[in-house]
């Protein structure tokens, strides 16, 4: 009787890890966003700094690679959790701004107008992740001064 008592236990044990690590990796799945990520760490690079001290010029530099990361994006398919219309119209959206504020940044644009440019589609970034962070998300930005 004591072995069966331990055989089953043992079972039954690692059933529940079993169950417990599936939903756990499906539940990390679900909560990755590639391609939200790479564009976000430019967009730290490049916002920040205009921000924090009206540098405009990380901004500048790397408004090439913030236009790419935004084209990569939108062309990925959408994860679960936010695969709707809506949400590739966000993104196709902040792509063409990105696509307009680069090619307007390689045309010598004036750098006022490229700060006040990025806080918008910094705000549309925010829109964006908020969607995918459902609100609960502790990423500090306030905005409410534009340059």
């Amino acid at each position: 009787m004591k072995y069966k008592f331990v055989v089953f236990t043992m079972a039954l044990s690692l059933f529940l890890f079993s169950c417990a690590t599936k939903e756990s990796s499906t539940e990390a799945e679900n909560d990755e966003w590639p391609e939200l990520d790479a564009f976000h760490m430019t967009m730290a690079e490049a916002f920040h700094p205009l921000k924090d001290s009206g540098n405009v010029e990380p901004a500048i530099r790397l408004m090439g690679q913030l236009a790419d990361d935004a084209e990569m994006w939108a062309a990925a398919p959408l994860p679960e959790k936010v695969n709707s219309a809506e949400m590739k119209e966000k993104i196709g959206k902040l792509h063409a701004d990105l696509r307009a504020l680069s090619d307007e940044v390689n045309d010598g644009a004036d750098e006022d107008q490229i700060g006040t440019t990025l806080f918008t589609i910094h705000d549309q970034f925010h829109e964006i992740m908020e969607a995918w962070h459902k609100g609960g998300d502790n990423h500090e930005h306030e905005h409410q001064e534009k340059l």
